[in-house]
């Protein structure tokens, strides 16, 4: 079965494909913003220790599974114990017909403003036009409305170019569309910075980002941000990186791979936090403001704030062009990860042809990306994220390390990374997976459900919560335990042809 497994064409491929995962639209509008709420350069420690301590090691294991395996996560988690099958199942089906539904239409927007930055659409008062005229966004989850025209036919075009990629498969498709993606990506990033820091005004900014306050990182909440940050912003629990790691070939170097990608992740954050706060000091500057009264988060960012400063800064169509590009850049490689965990999965369980099972995705994940393109459909996207990442993700996270180090046998897993890896795991590596990262994932989630029980989430009524985000978590579940019900279509593919590989 693996001889006859799609591959990358290159280690450069995996790792241009991988960071494609990774780099999404939080690093450009999350991460500086988050540094900024919790000390600034002060946030680094914190966040630097979780990278350390959680990122890599998590990143470290599901490579390893994926390698070792040789499956998607339902194969991998199959080939360990038939019952942990389900827990493969469930990330995907969530990340599928969850995050990359609402995901795409995010996108959409952004390929929108691509457009809309040339004239300045969004005219005097970004605001006004982002929630009122562009999605026309009601008082109420419940009042749906109609479908927006505009974002329904850029959304088609999104899930067009996630079809049009997965369906020419790993190398001629995945592969060849990173090494196209990253570089360009990282090529705009860079030219913004550095057209943003000559801003007036930009230093001011800069200095509001990175100011180190040690007295924040002396709160539990801040170490507890910095280990929820390096978890999303690595796609970890996404049953990503099970997928991609089955399709390396078996000398490949697992832990350096992993290092490269958490550190690339991680740097391109902080990078691409210089300009985001360069431009809102410039646009504080300008404007005669703190710092403080234009900073904003998340949407707020990209949709309002960013137009605001395009609108009065020296050549802003030219920047705003090249921003909302970079972003639909960053979000298309990271929903064909997405779509590929999905695909491989089904490939994997059923034997489909690949072109069919990325055709049936795309329509069906086309026709549910629809509910969000509604005029109810922003918060229908902040309900359902909120109840995947926060508690969908982490669940995932604590199954990862008990069924990889507690079901599994840990050593020999380790004993297999090492074998072809350059920078070797030592025996800690089977501690943190086995205590310390569950730990920390615990706390997140019960961080979670205390903050959840004080007050309901965004202040959205309590039945708007429950219909739209404990359903959507629930149909998931179902669905991940019917597709984990149904049989192998080869019994063989459960067994590892060299169970003993790695015993010395």
């Amino acid at each position: 079965m693996a001889a006859n497994r799609d591959q990358w064409n290159s280690q450069i491929g995996f790792l241009f494909a991988a960071v494609g995962s990774a780099v999404g639209l939080g690093n450009i509008w999350r991460f500086s913003y988050m540094a900024y709420e919790h000390g600034g350069g002060a946030f680094l420690i914190p966040y630097v220790v979780a990278l350390i301590t959680c990122g890599i090691p998590l990143l470290v294991l599901e490579f390893g599974l994926g390698h070792e395996r040789t499956g998607s996560a339902p194969l991998a988690f199959a080939k360990i114990s038939r019952k942990a099958e389900f827990f493969g199942w469930w990330p995907v089906t969530f990340v599928m017909f969850g995050i990359v539904l609402y995901y795409c239409v995010i996108v959409a927007w952004c390929l929108n403003y691509t457009i809309y930055s040339l004239s300045f659409a969004w005219g005097s008062d970004p605001n006004t036009f982002f929630f009122k005229e562009f999605l026309k966004l009601p008082k109420t989850p419940m009042e749906i409305g109609g479908v927006n025209t505009k974002v329904l036919l850029s959304t088609a075009a999104i899930w067009f170019l996630n079809w049009l990629i997965v369906f020419r498969g790993i190398g001629k498709g995945i592969e060849l569309a990173n090494k196209i993606f990253m570089p360009l990506l990282f090529f705009l990033t860079i030219f913004l910075v550095f057209w943003a820091l000559t801003l007036d005004g930009a230093l001011d900014g800069v200095i509001a980002y990175l100011k180190p306050d040690f007295q924040k990182i002396s709160s539990i909440g801040v170490w507890i941000d910095a280990y929820s940050q390096i978890f999303f912003s690595l796609s970890l629990g996404f049953g990503i990186m099970i997928a991609y790691a089955s399709y390396l070939p078996r000398q490949a170097d697992i832990s350096r791979n992993a290092i490269w990608t958490a550190t690339m992740d991680s740097l391109f954050a902080i990078v691409a936090g210089l300009g985001v706060f360069a431009v809102l000091g410039f646009m504080a500057h300008a404007k005669g403001l703190p710092i403080s009264k234009v900073v904003t988060e998340s949407i707020g960012l990209a949709f309002v704030a960013y137009p605001q400063a395009l609108s009065i800064m020296p050549g802003g169509n030219f920047f705003g062009l090249i921003f909302f590009l970079s972003l639909v850049v960053a979000g298309l490689s990271s929903s064909i990860s997405i779509l590929e965990a999905f695909t491989s999965a089904v490939i994997d369980k059923f034997n489909l042809d690949r072109g069919f099972v990325v055709s049936a995705v795309c329509a069906v994940g086309f026709l549910g990306s629809m509910i969000f393109t509604t005029n109810a459909g922003l918060y229908w996207l902040d309900i359902v994220d909120h109840f995947i990442t926060h508690y969908g993700l982490v669940v995932v996270g604590i199954a990862e390390c008990i069924i990889g180090a507690w079901i599994f046998d840990i050593e020999r897993l380790r004993r297999h990374i090492n074998k072809t890896s350059s920078i070797k795991m030592p025996k800690i590596w089977d501690n943190i997976i086995r205590f310390f990262v569950p730990a920390i994932l615990i706390i997140i989630v019960i961080g979670d459900l205390v903050a959840e029980f004080k007050a309901p989430y965004g202040n959205y009524p309590w039945f708007s919560l429950a219909m739209i985000g404990i359903n959507w978590m629930l149909f998931s579940i179902i669905v991940a335990a019917l597709f984990a019900k149904f049989p192998w279509h080869y019994e063989y593919m459960l067994y590892t042809p060299e169970e003993d590989e790695d015993k010395e």
